[in-house]
């Protein structure tokens, strides 16, 4: 960076609605919709972030002298962990019945949202390497000037990485598991790459559903209705229920979604008739199909797996997309032809003592979840002659 480049200032925001849209989204690009100014922005003026949920935001931004936005990082006050699908729970009871106090914290992600992406913000140019290690280290100074326990910088890119390990962030994996389409030209096409055991197990699934008499429609920009939302909205309680979670997302937050981002949405409902039964969220990016959340009011066998997984691979095999992400967990995704992926987080922590023992831990952790990665690999649905993703 030039000298000018170099009197830079960090300041923090405490809403979207601070930042100039043009000015955030020229830094985070096209490719994911998931850091974009209007996705964040949704989650904040529909209350889903909010003090209520426990996400406060703290935007970290990175200005030139003359005020020009050149790095940012969607980044969150938080004083619990839940939302956000990297668990560090076990760190923080082990560090208050030691005396210490985990809570606040920072975290850098999209709330509730489990895709890996862009976190360090600096666009594509020429500077933009060493704004991300400018991000990076100034993410631990905003640490220190709140006053809080750690930064925790989840489901990263892969260009921000080595940027983070560099500003002393400790690195952690995980596994997630991605649907790869291999210029299938159908449905299929998919079924005569997997083992006939595989591809006999599927159809069964697929034919249960039918059986039922459900009828499925992918939904984008201008069919989705208020009512269509509607539906959606109460599948989305109906799954958090049972599953004694919390519903984060508001209605209101499906409503800013369909004025703001609806041609990037895709919206899979389940009909019975003319009920909508079943539903699941997707967006989409340059060449990937994200799930996101999902839910139904009947229980049928297989209305998952139709819903969430195949409905999305053949929208993705329809459009030409590269993958389905079907967010985290679920080892069942493995017989159904999603791959295992490794995800990335980062983590840096104030007290020396507490990252010395998370440090050990997560050089341990991350021998495993890559042996686990590499174990789960060998044991993919296709057939012997079909060549897996690395």
């Amino acid at each position: 960076m030039t000298d000018q480049d170099q009197r830079l200032t960090l300041t923090t925001a405490e809403s979207m609605a601070e930042i100039a849209p043009e000015a955030w989204n020229a830094l985070a690009g096209p490719d994911n919709p998931f850091p974009s100014h209007a996705f964040l922005h949704a989650l904040e003026t529909s209350g889903s972030v909010s003090e209520r949920t426990g996400w406060l935001p703290r935007h970290l931004l990175l200005s030139t002298a003359d005020g020009r936005l050149i790095g940012a990082v969607p980044l969150y006050l938080k004083a619990h962990s839940w939302g956000e699908y990297v668990f560090d729970q076990a760190w923080a009871r082990a560090y208050e019945q030691a005396g210490g106090a985990y809570y606040p914290k920072l975290q850098a992600a999209v709330p509730f949202t489990p895709v890996p992406g862009p976190r360090l913000l600096a666009g594509n140019g020429p500077d933009a390497p060493a704004i991300r290690r400018t991000l990076a280290e100034g993410l631990a100074a905003v640490a220190g000037s709140l006053d809080v326990s750690g930064v925790h910088v989840t489901f990263l890119a892969p260009e921000d990485v080595a940027p983070l390990a560099m500003a002393g962030f400790m690195a952690r994996h995980d596994v997630q598991f991605h649907w790869h389409n291999r210029g299938y030209g159908s449905f299929d096409d998919f079924l005569a790459a997997l083992s006939a055991r595989k591809r006999k197990m599927i159809r069964k699934e697929r034919e249960k559903v039918r059986d039922s008499g459900l009828v499925f429609r992918a939904l984008s920009g201008a069919d989705i209705t208020p009512a269509a939302w509607d539906a959606f909205h109460r599948f989305y309680r109906a799954t958090v229920d049972r599953k004694w979670g919390e519903a984060y997302l508001t209605r209101s937050f499906f409503d800013r979604l369909g004025e703001t981002m609806a041609d990037r949405v895709v919206l899979i409902m389940a009909y019975d008739g003319d009920r909508p039964v079943a539903g699941a969220l997707n967006l989409v990016g340059k060449d990937t199909l994200y799930g996101r959340n999902w839910g139904a009011v009947v229980d049928l066998p297989f209305l998952h797996f139709e819903t969430c997984y195949y409905q999305a691979m053949e929208v993705a095999i329809d459009r030409g997309l590269a993958r389905v992400e079907a967010g985290a967990q679920g080892g069942h995704k493995l017989l159904r032809g999603y791959e295992p992926v490794t995800t990335r987080s980062a983590h840096w922590l104030a007290d020396p003592r507490l990252a010395h023992a998370v440090k050990d831990f997560l050089d341990r952790e991350r021998a495993a979840v890559d042996a686990e990665a590499e174990a789960l690999g060998e044991h993919l649905p296709f057939r012997r002659d079909q060549t897996s993703a690395e």
